[in-house]
Formats: C-alpha cells, sequence, structure tokens
C-alpha cells in the first residue's frame, strides 16, 4: 500500500522559511512514528511566474488534483504589484481554490494559555478559547453575478451580486454539521436573515440539514451580532457557519483574539476524492511578510499547526495532530517566542529555525 502523497508550495516571502520547518515536523513523523508521506514540491506564486511566466501552471495544478493534500506557505509581494491582474501571485492561490472546489474553509481561533496576555481582550474571556469558524469559499458575492462598475445616469455604479443556491449552502452546512459531531456537537450559523433573501434560504437550509444531525445544538444568529458576540464572549460558540462574506470578515476577527496571525492555521476541504478523502489545501492565515523574508524572524508555527490540521482532517490522525499541538503547547508555556509574539521588552526572540527545533524536542520528549 502506497504512502499518502502531499504536496508542498512553499511560494513566496516567509513561505519558504517556514515550510522548511514543516518538513522537519515530516520527517520526524516518518522517522519516529512510522508515519510516512510522499512529499513532492512545487512553485505557486511569485516564484512560479518567474520561472514560467505565470502564478500556477497546469502541471502544478494537475500535481494538486491528485495529491491526497496540499500544503501551501504564502503568495505574493511589493515586486509583483506591477503585473497584470490575471497574473498576480494571488491568482495562483484562487485557481487552486476555485479548480479543486474547495468549498469548506475552516479557520479556527485557538488561544494557548502562554499567550492568553498577548491578545487584546481580557485574559478570562480568551484563555482557553478554541472555535471553529467553517466558510463557504467558492460563492456568495465574491463571484455572484451581474458584478461590476457602469456607468448610470452621471455617475458609476458598482454593483456586486450576493448568490446562493440550495445545493451550495446543503454542502458546506453538512461540513459544518460533520466537523461540530467531532467537537462539541454545538452549531451557530450565522446569516442575515432578517434583511437579505439569502439569508433567509441559507437559514432554511441549513435548519433542514441540521435535522439529519439530531446530535448537534443548532442555534442561529444574525452575522452582525455574531460579531458582537465573538467580542464580547467568544467562549460561547464552538463551530460557526456562515457565508463567503461574513466569513471573510468574522474569521478575520476571530483571528486577532488570539493575539498573532503568526499562530493562525486554516484548511480548505472539497468533495471526496476516489479514496474517500476530501481535496483539500492547507495553509497559515498569514500573508508572505515580505518586510522580514530571509531573515529567520517568521513564526513557523501557524504552518505547522496547518500540517497538523492535514493530520486530523485529510488523514484521520488525530490523536498524531493533537501530538504536535500538545508539543506546540509546551514550547510556549516553556517561553520560546518569535519577535511577533514579543511581549516583553528586552526578550531576546527565537529564530524561525530555533522555534522548528524547539517543537521537535517538545515532540521527542512526549514520546
Amino acid at each position: 500500500m502506497s504512502n499518502p502523497s502531499l504536496l508542498i508550495l512553499p511560494g513566496d516571502g516567509i513561505g519558504p522559511e517556514v515550510m522548511a520547518e514543516v518538513r522537519r515536523v515530516i520527517d520526524w513523523f516518518g522517522d519516529k512514528r512510522g508515519l510516512k508521506f510522499d512529499v513532492s514540491e512545487d512553485l505557486v506564486g511569485g516564484c512560479a511566474y518567474d520561472a514560467h511566466g505565470t502564478p500556477l501552471t497546469d502541471e502544478t495544478m494537475a500535481k494538486a488534483q491528485e495529491a491526497d493534500a496540499v500544503l501551501l506557505g504564502a503568495v505574493g509581494g511589493p515586486k509583483y504589484d506591477v503585473l497584470d491582474f490575471s497574473v498576480k501571485p494571488e491568482r495562483g492561490l484562487l485557481r487552486l481554490r476555485k479548480e479543486m472546489d474547495l468549498y469548506a474553509n475552516l479557520r479556527p481561533a485557538q488561544c494557548f494559555d502562554a499567550l492568553a496576555d498577548f491578545s487584546s481582550l481580557k485574559k478570562d474571556v480568551v484563555a482557553g478559547l478554541d472555535i471553529v469558524i467553517v466558510r463557504e469559499l467558492t460563492s456568495g458575492i465574491y463571484f455572484g453575478e451581474p458584478r461590476g462598475i457602469i456607468e448610470e445616469g452621471n455617475e458609476r455604479v458598482g454593483i456586486n451580486t450576493q448568490r446562493y443556491t440550495e445545493s451550495e449552502i446543503d454542502r458546506v452546512a453538512r461540513s459544518a454539521f460533520e466537523l461540530a459531531m467531532r467537537r462539541n456537537k454545538k452549531l451557530c450559523s450565522m446569516e442575515k436573515a432578517n434583511v437579505m433573501e439569502s439569508g433567509i434560504l441559507w437559514r432554511e437550509v441549513v435548519t433542514e440539514v441540521g435535522k439529519e444531525y439530531p446530535e448537534v445544538e443548532l442555534s442561529h444568529m444574525y452575522a452582525d451580532a455574531g460579531a458582537m458576540q465573538l467580542c464580547r464572549w467568544p467562549k460561547q460558540f464552538d463551530v460557526i457557519v456562515t457565508d463567503n462574506l461574513f466569513g471573510d470578515l468574522l474569521s478575520d476577527a476571530a483571528a486577532m483574539l488570539t493575539g498573532s496571525l503568526g499562530m493562525l492555521p486554516s484548511a480548505s476541504l472539497g468533495a471526496p476524492m476516489t479514496n474517500g478523502r476530501p481535496k483539500a489545501l492547507y495553509e497559515p492565515v498569514h500573508g508572505s511578510a515580505p518586510d522580514i523574508a530571509g531573515q529567520g524572524k517568521a513564526n513557523p508555527i501557524a504552518c505547522i499547526l496547518s500540517f497538523a490540521m492535514a493530520l486530523r482532517y485529510s488523514f484521520d490522525k488525530g490523536d498524531e495532530a493533537t501530538r504536535l499541538e500538545q508539543a506546540i503547547e509546551k514550547v510556549l508555556a516553556d517561553g520560546y517566542r518569535t519577535a511577533d509574539l514579543l511581549g516583553e521588552e528586552g526578550k531576546q526572540p527565537v529564530s524561525t529555525s530555533e522555534m522548528g527545533t524547539a517543537i521537535l524536542e517538545a515532540l521527542d520528549a512526549g514520546l
């Protein structure tokens, strides 16, 4: 039986640096836990444009379609701002999401105890926080037609259309219910059914799907009230499911509850492949951070946690994912901090590779 396949796309900026630490973690699981992957690596984003004149080649796209999971670093940088929109680095990532039909975007917001003081919110509000927002990723207002800027009378009008089909809502709702079943069997659906017809349909479809998951406690909340409640008492939630636009806003708000984008992973999941695993792309929430690229200052934890999500959701290795998460928690509890996590003046940060080494040592200690 062949090993599961993993396509690694480090990308631009700090992507290669943080991905190098993930490669070390992958090797550790192969050597120490017998969990081996067939790993291949390719280009995406600006580096792909530099090499091939496109942010994602057809050959790389084909590899992504065949892989059991794709792990991506980050794309983009100021040197590519002058490029035509069609070949900007971000178009490579968008093509991956669209052609792989990755409709369910899972964005955890977890606050490790050692970092509870680092959040802008009070410690008792965020300590122990562990929620996941499931964002619909391939439809809604970002894709609906008609759209554009038109002339109307003597002025311009910007148009974007919020559009959802029942089937699009149904499938992301099922992803959220399945996730809730794995966790605490609690799901909150957020929309604007009070003022938007798409919100009315969203609530109706999610409610209907919920009848198939009687063990899950389903609640509904208007998205603006949800934003307020995330800031007031985020621990009231476990899994949140919402549309593309609201998911974009709410997940970014939830991200900052934990104090640093350098800590946050994500997973984008699609329909099952022939082997039963969902098509999947895992990536840290942070960008390419070109201002610190190549300096060893980047925090690799978000990218390493993205691999932990791959272990859990693509490879059914939840115990191993927990092992990795606990190693990271120990490292943070022991006081290791990259530059983005420093809250004390005069404290010396560890480098990207030093953080990776500390996590490997914690994994060893946990054997």
